[in-house]
């Protein structure tokens, strides 16, 4: 049996440093705000060259503080891909925003730039880019957009930690940006977490505010806030993750290089390669015709395979209101029966790649 992503097999390898400071920390008794969220803040600050980091309970959270924190609100109007996972969106409508979705591009798989501009208008302010499968995107170009229309840039980071484009950290390209520490991530605790990031002050500080009933103190409250802490015991989690964390990256990007070796001359399409990118390959997704036949023959193998996404966000039932149909966003709508997610961690052995790789072969 080889796994889509193989949790036990990285805890093996951190396992008695983990259970220790795990230990600690219930002896500690310091489990609201203690001093591994601020210890985890700062490293992952410095891990990723921002200013501020803000941890918080989960990656959707981390998206809803990002939205308050810009001003944005009812009626106003957020340009994103439709190829991501809902918690992207998810959190607009609870400040009464709406999404506004442009098709990615067909190489990168990432809100294409050049389809940006046609969705602008006067309700427009921001645009949110999805860096899908650890692959950033071109985030000059976005820049650029944003500038000309006075727009806010939001980088949702979900998937991308450590990534980076033409040699700059995702995470600092944007006013203010977001990760999730979900299980499966490359950065994951054990149970949900997530961070905003930003190099700005006063941003930072109306988010840590909302992030936390909107207290300074135990009992004063500036605004209304959330209570979107950080458990500490993930905060915890984290911090020996983050020490691994340049290691495991390096080591998925090994394993990309080997499969996208292996496949390079099939009938079947890897993922980007660009110079002016570090892909961080949350997913190693290839895209086929007979996506569904090389699913089936992997599942009789053994293998375990994804589809990061099945579903294109405009024709997820919970966006009906949003009015769009079926042939809106032919790029998306073509990976959604393409994509398939071939196993990918730090651990995964070459020889697993052969034998994944050699069955693909024989299905072509």
């Amino acid at each position: 049996m080889i796994p889509l992503i193989d949790l036990k097999a990285q805890y093996e390898t951190i396992q008695e440093e983990m259970d220790q400071a795990v230990i600690d920390h219930i002896r500690s008794l310091k489990y609201i705000n203690g001093p591994a969220v601020k210890e985890f803040e700062q490293a992952f600050a410095l891990a990723h060259d921002v200013e501020y980091a803000i941890g918080c309970a989960n990656g959707t959270a981390a998206l809803h503080l990002a939205f308050e924190g810009l001003g944005i609100g009812k009626d106003d109007e957020v340009i994103t891909t439709p190829m991501t996972f809902i918690a992207t969106t998810e959190p607009l409508r609870q400040v009464g925003a709406r999404a506004v979705f442009v098709d990615v591009d067909p190489v990168s798989y990432n809100l294409d730039p050049e389809k940006i501009e046609q969705a602008i208008t006067p309700r427009t302010k921001a645009i949110l880019a999805v860096h899908l499968h650890g692959n950033p995107c071109q985030l000059d170009r976005i820049i650029e957009i944003a500038e000309k229309h006075n727009l806010f840039v939001i980088e949702d980071c979900a998937q991308a930690h450590l990534a980076e484009f033409k040699g700059k950290i995702v995470g600092n390209f944007g006013h203010v940006s977001t990760f999730s520490f979900y299980p499966g991530k490359n950065l994951g605790a054990y149970g949900d977490a997530g961070m905003v990031v930003t190099n700005n002050e006063k941003l930072a500080g109306k988010i840590r505010l909302l992030v936390n009933h909107g207290r300074t103190e135990k009992y004063e409250h500036i605004i209304e806030g959330y209570n979107y802490r950080l458990d500490t015991i993930q905060a915890v989690v984290l911090n020996i993750k983050l020490k691994h964390l340049e290691e495991w990256t390096n080591k998925r990007i090994e394993k990309a290089k080997i499969y996208t070796g292996l496949l390079k001359d099939m009938d079947v399409k890897t993922p980007e390669e660009s110079p002016h990118k570090k892909h961080v390959y949350h997913v190693y997704a290839i895209t086929s015709a007979i996506r569904d036949k090389l699913a089936g023959v992997l599942k009789e193998n053994g293998i375990s395979t994804g589809i990061h996404y099945p579903i294109p966000l405009h024709l997820q039932p919970a966006y009906n209101y949003l009015g769009y149909h079926k042939g809106n966003f032919p790029v998306s709508e073509r990976l959604a029966n393409e994509f398939l997610s071939l196993p990918l961690y730090p651990e995964l052995k070459e020889t697993d790649i052969n034998l994944i790789c050699n069955l693909i072969k024989k299905c072509l």
